[in-house]
C-alpha cells in the first residue's frame, strides 16, 4: 500500500503542475460549454430576411382567413416589445390562384419559384381541409395521405425547419374560423373563443415542518427544469473523460520506451497500475473541487445559489471517483495491450462508451426520468453513474432504495473491472511486437 501511494503522489504532483492540467482545467468548460454559446450567439444573430409564402386554397373559402391570422402573428412577433428592435424574421404571403388543370403542375411551377428564391415555401390546403375525415375512417380506408384531406407544405429548407412549426398555428386556426363562420358564430367573437390561456409550471405546495405552514407552489420554468440535471450530469462526463482518456495513450507510451520495464525492480504490476489509477481519481477530485467551487460562488453572484443541487453534491463524488476507478484501470489495461499509442488512441470511444452512450440518450432520460428504460439503465453499472445522477437531480428525485442499489452495482463492477485490468497489465505490460487479440484478452482477464 505504501509503495502504491509513493507511486500516486508522484503521479499526482507530477500532472498537477504541469502547464497542460491547468490548461485543460480552463479550456474543458470552454469546449463542452461551446455549444450554448453558439446557441446564444446565433439566437442574439437571428437570420431576418423576408420570408415570402404561397397559398393554395382549393377549399375556395379558407384562404383569407389564414392570411389574416398569418399575417397578424408575424406583425405581433417580428420585433421586440421592449425595445422595437427586428429580432424575427417577416413572412410575407401571396394567395396563388387555383390551377383548374392538373395540380401537380401547380405544384411544380411554384416548386421552381422555390428553388429560384422567389417564395421560400408554399402551402396548399386540401380541398377536403375544413372536414377532414375522422381518425377512426383514416385508419379505415387509409386517406389520411391523399392531398386533398391534408395541408402539404412544400419547401427546401434543411435541418430544423422552424417555419413548419411557426406556419401551423395560423394555418389550423384560420381553418377552425371558417368553421365557425359557417355555423354561424359571431366573426367578433372570434379572438375571444381562440384567446390562449398560459399553463404555468408551478412547483410542489408544501408545509412547513417547524410552523405547519402550507406554503404556494413557485412558478418554475422550463430552463430551470433543464439545466440541473443537465449541467450536473455534463459536469460528470467532463471530468471523467479529461481524467481517463489520456491514460490510455500515456500507458502505451511507457511502455514503448520501457518505462514500466525499470519501475518493474522496485514495485509489482499491481502497484505500478493502482498507483496510476489513485493518481487519476485524485486529479479528477482536484477539477472537481475547482468546478464545484467555481459553479456555486458564480451561482451566489448571479443570486441565484438555490439552483444549486448540494443535496446530490455527495452523491456526485461517489459517482465520479467510481467512474475514475473503472475507466482509468480499463485504460491502464488497453494501453498496456497496444503497441503503440496510435493503436491505444483507436480504442478511446471503447474506453469512453459508458460515458458516450448516457450523453446520446439524454433526452429520453430527461423526459422519462422513472421511465422503465431510464431506471433500469440507471441500475445498469456501467451506466449508472451518469445516469443515476441525472434522475437525481431532477425535481421528483429518485426512490430512495435506488442510488444505494446502485452504488451497491457499481462497487461490484469496479472491483471486478480493476481485478481483470490487473491481470491483463501484468501480462500485457512486458510484451512486445503484435498487439494480442480481444480472445486474449478475455483469456488473460479471466485466467491471469
Amino acid at each position: 500500500m505504501h509503495r502504491i501511494l509513493l507511486i500516486a503522489k508522484r503521479d499526482y504532483l507530477a500532472s498537477i503542475r504541469s502547464k497542460a492540467f491547468v490548461f485543460s482545467l480552463v479550456i474543458a468548460p470552454i469546449l463542452f460549454g461551446g455549444g450554448f454559446l453558439g446557441l446564444a450567439l446565433m439566437k442574439g444573430k437571428p437570420d431576418l430576411k423576408d420570408r415570402r409564402v404561397a397559398i393554395v386554397d382549393r377549399t375556395g373559402m379558407a384562404a383569407d382567413a389564414i392570411l389574416q391570422v398569418a399575417r397578424q402573428k408575424s406583425e405581433k412577433e417580428v420585433n421586440d416589445k421592449v425595445t422595437g428592435k427586428q429580432v424575427a424574421p417577416r413572412y410575407l404571403f401571396e394567395a396563388a390562384p387555383q390551377d383548374s388543370g392538373d395540380p401537380n403542375a401547380q405544384r411544380l411551377a411554384l416548386s421552381d419559384r422555390v428553388r429560384r428564391g422567389e417564395l421560400f415555401a408554399f402551402v396548399e390546403i386540401g380541398a377536403n381541409a375544413l372536414h377532414p375525415p375522422s381518425e377512426e375512417t383514416a385508419d379505415k380506408e387509409k386517406d389520411k395521405d391523399k392531398p386533398e384531406n391534408r395541408v402539404g407544405y412544400y419547401s427546401n429548407a434543411d435541418g430544423i425547419d422552424e417555419a413548419r412549426s411557426w406556419l401551423s398555428s395560423p394555418v389550423n386556426e384560420g381553418l377552425r374560423r371558417v368553421r365557425l363562420a359557417r355555423l354561424g358564430v359571431d366573426p367578433g367573437r372570434f379572438d375571444e373563443i381562440f384567446a390562449a390561456v398560459p399553463v404555468q409550471r408551478m412547483s410542489l405546495v408544501t408545509r412547513d415542518e417547524h410552523t405547519g405552514e402550507i406554503r404556494e407552489g413557485r412558478k418554475k420554468s422550463e430552463f430551470e427544469g433543464f439545466i440541473v440535471p443537465f449541467t450536473v450530469m455534463m459536469l460528470l462526463a467532463m471530468i471523467t473523460m479529461a481524467t481517463s482518456g489520456p491514460m490510455l495513450p500515456s500507458v502505451s507510451e511507457d511502455k514503448l520506451q520501457r518505462v514500466f520495464e525499470m519501475l518493474l525492480g522496485s514495485a509489482t504490476p499491481f502497484e505500478l497500475m493502482m498507483g496510476k489509477v489513485v493518481a487519476a481519481v485524485g486529479r479528477s477530485l482536484t477539477s472537481s473541487f475547482f468546478y464545484v467551487t467555481s459553479g456555486i460562488l458564480v451561482l451566489e453572484g448571479l443570486a441565484v445559489t438555490g439552483l444549486a443541487p448540494l443535496q446530490i453534491l455527495p452523491w456526485f463524488l461517489v459517482y465520479l471517483v467510481a467512474d475514475v476507478t473503472m475507466l482509468c484501470a480499463f485504460a491502464v489495461a488497453l494501453g498496456a495491450a497496444c503497441s503503440s499509442p496510435q493503436d491505444a488512441q483507436n480504442l478511446g470511444v471503447v474506453l469512453l462508451s459508458p460515458v458516450l452512450v448516457p450523453l446520446f440518450l439524454i433526452m429520453p432520460v430527461l423526459q422519462q426520468p422513472n421511465g422503465a428504460v431510464s431506471t433500469a439503465m440507471s441500475l445498469f453499472p456501467p451506466f449508472t453513474p451518469l445516469i443515476m445522477l441525472v434522475r437525481q437531480a431532477m425535481p421528483g428525485g429518485v426512490p430512495a432504495w435506488q442510488p444505494w442499489v446502485g452504488l451497491v452495482g457499481i462497487a461490484g463492477w469496479t472491483l471486478a473491472i480493476t481485478f481483470a485490468a490487473a491481470r491483463i497489465f501484468r501480462i500485457a505490460i512486458l510484451m512486445q511486437g503484435k498487439a494480442p487479440k480481444p480472445a486474449e484478452l478475455l483469456r488473460w482477464a479471466v485466467r491471469g
